[in-house]
């Protein structure tokens, strides 16, 4: 990363941390993480806006990104299952936190343009699969932590069936005309309870490969 780039990141982790507090880690994993190569328009890559990528899917805001991470509570585990790659920004800020992050992506191109862009970033460990993600990455299973990146109204119970005792998914679920970050937990018991946080807006997450 040059010099202007890490300004601009900076910047960038300013920006959201006058709008949500920070953790050091997440902090400096934004001013880590170059954003223009995830971005298809360089000019508004470090806006706190949303912008839209290949396939009809977006590249998230990086205020909700450090929401749907911070809702997380991933630094320092080991794993991390990402349903919904994109363009790979949120697998790249959790690389940052997490020892290992899993991200599966349903659209293949998508899925090949983010591995290309973690092998120019030298981040090593990420790692992407192309699959329908309402599978999860049974391989990998269990998972410290599972974020989805794509709204539903339920979470697929095979995505909690691959979530450690202890664990913790983030979700955008569909509530009436809305959606909300949640956060679920699951105990000894595999009992699982949810806190609902920010409002948010994803696309869907969908079946199938593409």
């Amino acid at each position: 990363m040059n010099a202007l780039e890490e300004i601009k990141c900076k910047n960038l982790a300013d920006d959201i941390a006058d709008e949500i507090m920070l953790t050091p880690k997440l902090y400096r994993a934004i001013c880590n993480t170059p954003r223009e190569i995830f971005s298809p328009v360089g000019a508004h890559a470090y806006s706190l806006n949303a912008q839209p990528i290949a396939g009809n899917q977006w590249i998230s805001s990086p205020l909700t990104v450090a929401k749907m991470t911070s809702a997380l509570e991933c630094e320092n585990i080991d794993n991390v299952l990402e349903i919904g790659c994109g363009s790979g920004y949120q697998a790249a800020i959790l690389s940052n936190l997490a020892h290992r992050v899993f991200s599966v992506e349903r659209i293949e191109k998508l899925a090949m343009q983010a591995k290309k862009r973690f092998e120019t970033l030298k981040i090593r460990n990420v790692h992407v699969r192309y699959d329908d993600g309402n599978n999860g990455w049974k391989s990998y299973a269990p998972y410290d932590r599972i974020l989805l990146s794509a709204a539903t109204d339920e979470v697929p119970q095979t995505l909690f069936n691959q979530l450690k005792s202890g664990g913790i998914l983030v979700a955008p679920i569909k509530k009436a005309d809305k959606q909300y970050i949640v956060q679920y937990k699951k105990d000894s018991d595999a009992n699982i309870s949810e806190h609902i946080f920010d409002e948010c807006l994803f696309v869907s997450l969908l079946t199938g490969r593409e």
